[in-house]
């Protein structure tokens, strides 16, 4: 059904209608944008974040009226600095959408002053809150839409990188520690990158799977719940736990050269290192931790990462796969032969092929 105002376009019209705007305009806050946003959307925000508490406070404090009042003076001032800034050389047959939280007073302003001046903007009914019932209803279907097949492998096969060839090779994949930007263990943040909140992450999973063929499987890497600090939708995870399950398999030495690499921002800062090794204290004792700091002041990277995973890494991985993923078999896996690139592709190749088997 159409809306009533003709500047406004309805919820259920978003996903057919997003190529007939050439920006997606999202006017809350800074720290709302950076919390989730519909993705491609940029933000020139109405109020600030400073502003939005202020006008905010003296709706509840004060009353509506004067809220308001001060509420206007500060959007038609940050209005026509976008204007200045970023929007007076864009042609007239520029169409932006437009949204703030509710599709209400902030969106409503922008997307009324766009459209005196002549261009055919239009305002996102629902705003964000809208939007963010069309990710839950949408990763709630997907999770009833996919199949998966389940990359696993002990720390270090190389599941990630694999999944990298698969998809050059041409099959699907749902990177799940790329969207988390997140590596799936106490070592596995991203150094200066901060993982997403996990509406964004929510997002980013919805905006990935949309971008997927549903009726084609879908290669993904053994994950738990959690990848960080993020939580993985627990109707999706039931679904991808219940794929069938193809294991990538390489031997200590290659395992522990492609960590070296992968993890080479542990080898240039040591005390990175030792403080995320710090962080198994409880778990292993302070002299074991001592142990591996001493080994870290002496270089000795190589050996402290084959310990780690003997020690660590491995004990888990078998106690967890078989509990989690109970179409994991033992006698159903490809070789990894060591970490070139031609070893990669050749071991994406073997998994499309028993795939098709």
């Amino acid at each position: 059904m159409q809306p009533s105002n003709p500047h406004k376009l309805g919820m259920d019209e978003l996903s057919s209608s997003l190529k007939q705007f050439d920006a997606i305009i999202d006017v809350r806050s800074p720290a709302e944008f950076a919390l989730d946003h519909i993705p491609g959307a940029v933000n020139f925000p109405v109020l600030n974040n400073e502003e939005r508490i202020q006008i905010g406070t003296l709706y509840k404090q004060v009353s509506p009226f004067a809220a308001k009042k001060l509420g206007a003076a500060l959007v038609s001032k940050n209005i026509a600095r976008h204007l200045e800034e970023s929007l007076l050389e864009l042609p007239r047959e520029w169409r932006p959408l437009i949204y703030c939280w509710r599709g209400g007073e902030r969106s409503g302003a922008f997307t009324h002053i766009l459209n005196r001046i002549g261009w055919k903007a239009m305002q996102l009914e629902d705003g964000y809150q809208g939007f963010r019932k069309i990710v839950i209803a949408g990763l709630e279907q997907a999770a009833k839409d996919f199949s998966f097949q389940v990359i696993c492998g002990m720390t270090g096969s190389g599941k990630t990188r694999v999944l990298q060839d698969l998809q050059e090779q041409g099959a699907q994949i749902l990177d799940l520690e790329g969207l988390a930007i997140h590596r799936g263990s106490v070592l596995g943040n991203e150094p200066d990158v901060d993982q997403p909140s996990q509406k964004g992450f929510e997002t980013l999973l919805w905006n990935a799977l949309n971008s997927l063929d549903s009726s084609q499987v879908v290669f993904v890497e053994s994950e738990s719940k959690k990848v960080g600090g993020l939580h993985v939708p627990d109707a999706l995870m039931e679904t991808i736990r219940a794929g069938n399950c193809i294991e990538l398999r390489s031997d200590t030495a290659t395992r522990v050269s492609w960590l070296l690499r992968e993890y080479h921002h542990f080898v240039s800062n040591p005390e990175s290192f030792k403080q995320k090794l710090s962080l198994l204290t409880s778990r292993y004792g302070k002299l074991k931790i001592d142990q591996w700091h001493d080994a870290i002041d002496q270089d000795q990277f190589r050996e402290l990462v084959q310990e780690l995973l003997v020690a660590h890494y491995d004990p888990s991985y078998q106690s967890s796969i078989v509990r989690n993923f109970p179409n994991y078999r033992e006698d159903n896996f490809v070789l990894l032969e060591n970490d070139s690139d031609e070893a990669f592709a050749k071991a994406a190749k073997h998994i499309i092929a028993q795939l098709t088997i």
